[in-house]
């Protein structure tokens, strides 16, 4: 049986539905705004502080939700600070016209969860976080709730990213080991395929220094999103070093970036994504910005050696993280066509080649 031919937009074709009307924009897209396999959303100029998070629901919009929900409106024109804890409603410059047969998915970019911020992509009507349904027509909104730094933002700032898909797209299991055994998709001597992905563990044993991780301090200063290489790291982080156990507690309220212990590798001919939450791997969530575009960790992009970054909060209960102990798992999905760059060196990406890394906004 032949697999359906299609998969996940490249970016020739993101551009294409700006060209048909199927995306449209308040202003012109930036130049940089489409990446290998999505495309980056921009703020709108207005931010809606509202009681909680909340789901439209069918046949239900937004905008209606937002009247009863809604505290008050900020005006993000000049720049402004999001505080900590509180959740925020912004609608995004673009919106969609989805063809027959497509569907997208959002998701934050790796910046915005290096940060802790929490987003997700809502649409009228919505029953799911982040999922755009074949032929949705409409508006698109980002919830926001900045989970250790209070941020600056403004319109335009980018938060979350978008996928296209069209048709069958995800691997199954066999697939994905016969492509592991001709492109070492990950680098691990027995890979552990199952669950519909690849895994990937946890290193607790850090670089020569014996630097494994960071926390995030709190009653810190803002950070502006928009700004790169502005803070000091000493400012927002505190390094935690290898214990002689290689154990981690996780403490539930505070927020750690940890490293993959393999390396990762995305053909150019296909994209991967950090599956959500999964209660058989412990309490925690490892990952927030789940999207790896093709040419990740490739060395014909200079990515050899490309770790994956892991956003890492405990849930409820203090857990016990050991060096080598399975966090989290790689799905891998077909792209509908060779993208015309890749993540890299084509657009001087700021995680290739990476180790443990903080994000862009830190020296």
């Amino acid at each position: 049986m032949s697999r359906n031919p299609g998969g996940i937009l490249p970016d020739r074709d993101i551009a294409s539905l700006f060209e048909t009307g199927a995306i449209a924009a308040d202003r012109p897209r930036d130049a940089d705004q489409i990446q290998p396999a999505s495309l980056d959303l921009r703020l709108g100029s207005t931010a809606y502080r509202v009681r909680a998070s909340f789901l439209p629901g069918l046949g239900r919009t937004v905008a209606e939700k937002l009247q009863r929900f809604s505290l008050h409106e900020i005006d993000l024109t000049p720049g402004t600070v999001l505080e900590t804890g509180c959740v925020y409603i912004v609608p995004l410059m673009e919106r969609l016209a989805l063809p027959a047969g497509m569907t997208a998915a959002a998701n934050p970019k790796s910046s915005t969860g290096r940060l802790d911020i929490f987003t997700r992509v809502i649409v009228d009507g919505g029953q799911e976080f982040d999922k755009i349904p074949e032929g949705y027509t409409g508006p698109l909104y980002i919830e926001i709730s900045p989970r250790t730094f209070p941020i600056v933002v403004r319109p335009g700032s980018r938060l979350s990213q978008i996928r296209f898909r069209s048709g069958g797209a995800l691997l199954g299991e066999a697939e994905l080991a016969d492509l592991h055994a001709r492109e070492c998709l990950v680098a691990a001597a027995q890979p552990n395929i199952a669950h519909g992905g690849i895994a990937l563990s946890i290193d607790l044993l850090g670089n020569e220094d014996g630097l494994v991780g960071y926390r995030g301090k709190r009653h810190t200063g803002v950070v502006d999103v928009d700004r790169r290489g502005a803070y000091g790291v000493a400012e927002f982080w505190e390094p935690i070093h290898r214990t002689g156990t290689g154990e981690l507690v996780l403490d539930p309220d505070e927020f750690y970036i940890l490293v993959s212990g393999e390396a990762v590798h995305v053909p150019p001919a296909y994209a991967a994504e950090m599956t959500p939450f999964d209660p058989l791997v412990g309490e925690f969530r490892v990952h927030y910005a789940g999207f790896f575009d093709p040419g990740f960790g490739h060395s014909g992009a200079g990515g050899t050696g490309s770790r994956a970054v892991l956003e890492v909060r405990s849930h409820e209960v203090p857990f016990i993280l050991e060096h080598g102990q399975i966090v989290g798992r790689l799905v891998y999905e077909h792209m509908a066509g060779l993208p015309d760059r890749l993540y890299g060196l084509d657009l001087s990406s700021n995680y290739q080649a990476q180790g443990l890394k903080l994000s862009k906004h830190f020296v």
